[in-house]
Parts: structure tokens; sequence; C-alpha cells
């Protein structure tokens, strides 16, 4: 091999890789880094750090707009939530990130594709499969699943050997994956699910017991199922996210402490924040519940755990996730309007609903007098919706002898012609 594009993010996985790939392949390595929000401190000196650790070149590339737009959005309007509670912010970057490496190894013409991922984890598998639909003919180079490091503490000793500089510590051992829209935490003392997570392990959003007393709202406006104003201002999709992980994290809102099911098969426990993901989920649900009927609601909430397994599974690239993305596409179509939200002390809760396409119209419900909706039509329909039913308990009683005085009772509320049409 000549030349190997590496995955890079600077952390310590992909830090140690590079000298690794020299000694062990004697090639050229080629750094691809991606700027997917998750902020100047981590990718400040990212080329240099590259470069420095043996790299040949590092090219960073802003993936944010691409990000938010082209799989975040759509995995929100598909409603899509893994395991109750994970709203997939790292398994959604993962085939962007793989694509973007892929065409820069084309570019350099490069004879071999390698990441950082760990044998136990899920990202090993979603980067792999993007490259198989997208450079099926290069081979894949995985330095966890080959080498003799073993533990976190392996690769800092690694690290330190090479001098290789990094940020973790032995006394503060959490991997992270942060990105605009999240970050997690796993490794440490999380490993233990029956323990509390540090107040300092949080980076994004305050602690409820610190955050303000009084509450504040938040109007979020959709326009077809996508995020387009916050509190009346038209934002773009990166500037409309990082403005609502700004007011989301100073309420504390968006943590998720979870023990998620990975894709090898194993449990493991992370704790997450998605402030600004969270206003917008459950903004979005708020607001189809207000404009779609009964039955495209219920077909959609079929749809979105599919969806959230897709997207775990790193399936991104797949006539599956383009079919569920055309259902979606009729389905928002009318999911327009805003949606109020008062936030409190890590708490979510309604505050308003609007839209010209609501289904709600309150001369149909109202407790008050109106003349659109006739009452008794309500008895016929009851009759026939519970026709089967009454028609089961008839066939029992004949069963027990006594279908005389049960044909006698129904006759007595229903009409002939439909006891003759039911039996």
């Amino acid at each position: 091999m000549r030349t190997i594009a590496l995955a890079y993010s600077g952390g310590l996985d992909t830090s140690i890789i590079v000298p690794w790939l020299r000694e062990h392949y004697d090639a050229k390595v080629i750094c691809v880094a991606a700027d997917i929000g998750q902020g100047e401190d981590e990718l400040k000196g990212v080329r240099e750090k590259a470069i420095a650790s043996g790299a040949e070149e590092c090219y960073v590339e802003d993936l944010r707009l691409e990000y938010v737009r082209d799989f975040i959005w759509p995995t929100l309007r598909a409603g899509a939530v893994y395991n109750r509670k994970y709203l997939l912010g790292t398994a959604m970057a993962r085939p962007l990130i793989a694509r973007k490496q892929v065409e820069v190894a084309r570019k350099v013409g490069a004879d071999a594709l390698s990441h950082g991922c760990t044998g136990k984890g899920n990202d090993q598998v979603r980067f792999e499969l993007t490259y198989m639909s997208f450079a099926p003919d290069l081979p894949v180079i995985a330095p966890w699943r080959m080498w003799d490091i073993k533990s976190r503490e392996d690769a800092l000793a690694y690290a330190a050997a090479h001098n290789v500089p990094v940020s973790a510590t032995t006394a503060k051992i959490y991997s992270r994956d942060r990105n605009i829209w999240h970050i997690s935490h796993e490794g440490g003392i999380l490993e233990d699910p029956n323990s509390v997570p540090p107040k300092d392990l949080f980076m994004l959003t305050t602690d409820p017991a610190d955050a303000p007393a009084t509450p504040e709202d938040v109007t979020i406006g959709f326009e077809q199922g996508t995020p387009t104003t916050v509190n009346g201002e038209r934002l773009d999709a990166v500037a409309l996210l990082t403005k609502l992980n700004q007011i989301g994290g100073k309420h504390g809102i968006g943590r998720a402490d979870i023990v998620e099911d990975r894709l090898v098969g194993m449990k493991s426990r992370g704790v997450y924040e998605t402030p600004g993901g969270t206003l917008l989920y459950t903004a979005h649900s708020e607001l189809e519940m207000l404009v779609l009927d009964r039955r495209t609601l219920a077909a959609k909430d079929l749809i979105a755990p599919r969806y959230a397994d897709l997207v775990y599974e790193g399936r991104w690239w797949t006539t599956e996730r383009e079919a569920y993305d055309a259902f979606v596409n009729v389905t928002q179509g009318r999911v327009t309007g805003t949606i109020t939200l008062r936030l409190c002390r890590g708490t979510v809760t309604i505050a308003g609903r609007a839209s010209k396409e609501a289904l709600y119209d309150e001369r149909f419900v109202t407790f008050g007098e109106d003349d659109v909706y006739e009452q008794s039509d309500a008895a016929g329909f009851i009759r026939l919706f519970g026709l089967a039913q009454r028609v089961r308990a008839l066939k029992d009683l004949e069963a027990a002898g006594d279908a005389k005085a049960a044909m006698a009772r129904s006759v007595a509320s229903t009409k002939p012609d439909e006891i003759v049409a039911g039996v």
C-alpha cells in the first residue's frame, strides 16, 4: 500500500493510529477530519496535530450544513428514536463522515481506508457499510481489531511512548463524541450502570438544579416538517440548531442516561446531552398530532422505530431508507405551523400550538352549543362499530341455551334488518 486515508478526529484512538499505520504499512497516511459542529476547541490545531503525528496531509472538511440538512432533519421528520431515548447523534454522523473520507481517498489516489473504531462498538459497522457502498474495491484497515493495544490505558501508554499529545487521562478517561446535535459520554465510572454521572461530566447542559427558576418560552416554526424559525426569526439549519442548543442547555434540557443495545450484541451505558434536539423532537411530534389524521399518525409511528434501527445500524445508504423518506415526505406536506414550549429546570411542557393545517376545530369539539355536529349520529356509529362484538356475544349465549332471551333483548335496541345482516 502506498497511501492510506484515515478518518481522523484528533482524539486518543485516531491520534495513535497515524504512527501505527506508518510503522506497520510503510505508507503515507492522509487524514480526513470532519467539522460537524463539535466546536472550535476540538478542531483547533487538528491539522497540525495530524501532521506532527506523521500524517502526510490532513483535510478538514466543513460538513455542518450538510449534516443538519441531509441527515438530522430527515431523521427528525421521521420521528426516529432508538431504544426509547437515544436521538441518534453519533449514528447519523458516521455515514456522512465516511462518505467524505472516500471522496478524499479517491482524490488523493489512496489504496486503502482506515478508521479508529473499536471492535466492540457500532461505529465500525457504520463506517464500513458506507465504504461498501462507495468504495467496495478498497481494503479496510481497522487497527483496534488487529493490534495488541487492548484498553484506553494501553492507548495512553502508546501515545506517551510516541510523543503524541492527547487530552484523555487515566483519571478522566471518558470516551466522548460531540457534534452540533449532541455529545455522548461513555467509559470510566459510567461503565457501572448503578453509578450517578458526576456533575462535571456534562458539557452542554446546566444541572437542572442550578438552572433558572423562571420558565422561558420558545416558539419553533416548521414548514413541511422542517424547522425554519425560532421565536419568529428565520434561521439557516446550523444557526437554528445552535440557538436551540443554547436555549435548551441553559435550562438543563436534553439529558438522557441510557443502557442501550449495541449492534454487536452487548448492552452498554451511555450518557447523552441533546438540548436542541430534544426541543425539536418535542415540538415536531406535537405539531404532527395537531395536523395529521389518526391513521396517518399511526402509520408514521410504525415507521419511526424501523427508521431508528436503520440509522443506528449504519444502513443509511440503502433503498430501505430512501423508501422510508419517500413515505415521510408525503406525511410532512401539511406539517407547517408553530409550537411554543415552556422550559424550566430540565422539563419541557407545551405552551401553545398553531397551524393553518390543523385538523383540530373548536366548532366540532366544543362542549357548548354547536350546529355542525349531530350528536344523535353517534348511536348508529356505535351500533355498527360494535356489531362484531354483539354478534359474538349472541353466539356465546346461544351456545349456553339462552339465545331466545338474548335475541329478544337485542331486538329492543336494534333494527331487524341489522340483526339479519349481522348474523
